[in-house]
């Protein structure tokens, strides 16, 4: 099984992150200007004004346009409303229009990725199968897709389907000749079933302390990802000092474990509130300490 990993955080380093506002006149992103910085703007508009070929590995979250009816859903026993995602951000008039978006996003980050570069896109059931084939259309070379089985998945209240406890990552490179990307094996040993790094994830969902919150003690992201799956992200792709870009950052989980593992990282982020709440979040920066033979961290 693998390690327990204990999140500190550690009050005695000032660290702050530097926010860049895209504006239509900003024509060009060189790589010293935006490396470990958020840039507060429309991915696609910014992926535009990026170097070529900069990226070391780049991790996407993209809406899952899970096409929710809007019916409000409820804890009957519990007589409490089910927190969901109906976020503005997750609404697409139909696939087309997803499908379009998905498209344009895959190829300008194909444009800025190295050629050994990695590529992560994580999906549920309701999307991950249209971008596996928008990602194939396009050329990217699968490499493998890994399962993240959650220990603690939000119950299926209604009680008509199964219990949804898993998410898909894809992880490709950006042609079937592409050849140097990295793979550190005895990392993935450590995390997957088995002793032979298989490709499944077994680990909770973001609660407790590490889930952001507001002034309303409302989730601040609806769908913001636990530390640990960045870490194996991070640790099983990527070298020290590689850069890795997330271009759909949300609260800036991937920055934030990329800085704790001594890697350089871009965000771009549409959303001010959100990146308002990653500028708070690294204010406190993180490191690791790994303590048991159990997925789950803990803020200590």
């Amino acid at each position: 099984m693998a390690q327990q990993l204990q999140i500190e955080l550690q009050d005695d380093v000032d660290f702050s992150l530097e926010v860049i506002r895209d504006t239509p006149e900003a024509e060009l992103y060189s790589l010293n200007v935006i490396e470990n910085r958020v840039i507060l703007g429309d991915a696609l508009e910014v992926l535009a004004k990026m170097e070529a070929e900069v990226a070391d590995c780049v991790f996407l979250d993209p809406p899952y346009f899970l096409q929710l009816s809007g019916r409000q859903l409820r804890r009957w026993k519990a007589k409490t409303t089910v927190e969901g995602v109906n976020d503005d951000w997750d609404h697409f008039a139909s696939f087309e229009e997803y499908d379009a978006f998905i498209q344009r996003t895959l190829e300008s980050l194909k444009r800025v990725m190295k050629p050994t570069a990695t590529l992560w896109v994580i999906g549920t059931y309701h999307n991950i199968f249209r971008i596996g084939k928008i990602m194939q259309d396009l050329g990217y070379w699968f490499l493998n897709d890994v399962t993240w089985i959650k220990t603690n998945p939000m119950p299926n209240w209604l009680g008509v389907r199964f219990t949804n406890a898993t998410e898909t990552l894809i992880w490709a490179v950006k042609n079937k000749e592409a050849k140097g990307y990295t793979f550190n094996r005895e990392e993935a040993k450590r995390f997957g079933v088995g002793k032979v790094g298989a490709s499944v994830w077994v680990l909770p969902i973001c609660t407790g302390r590490e889930r952001l919150k507001g002034e309303d003690d409302k989730k601040v992201h609806s769908t913001q990802k636990p530390v640990e799956l960045l870490r194996r992200v991070i640790l099983t792709s990527t070298q020290p000092g590689d850069l890795i870009l997330d271009p759909m950052a949300g609260v800036g989980t991937t920055g934030c474990v990329a800085r704790a593992l001594e890697r350089r990282f871009v965000m771009v982020e549409i959303n001010p509130r959100y990146v308002e709440a990653m500028q708070h979040r690294f204010e406190t920066p993180v490191r690791f300490k790994e303590v048991g033979n159990i997925t789950r961290p803990e803020l200590t």
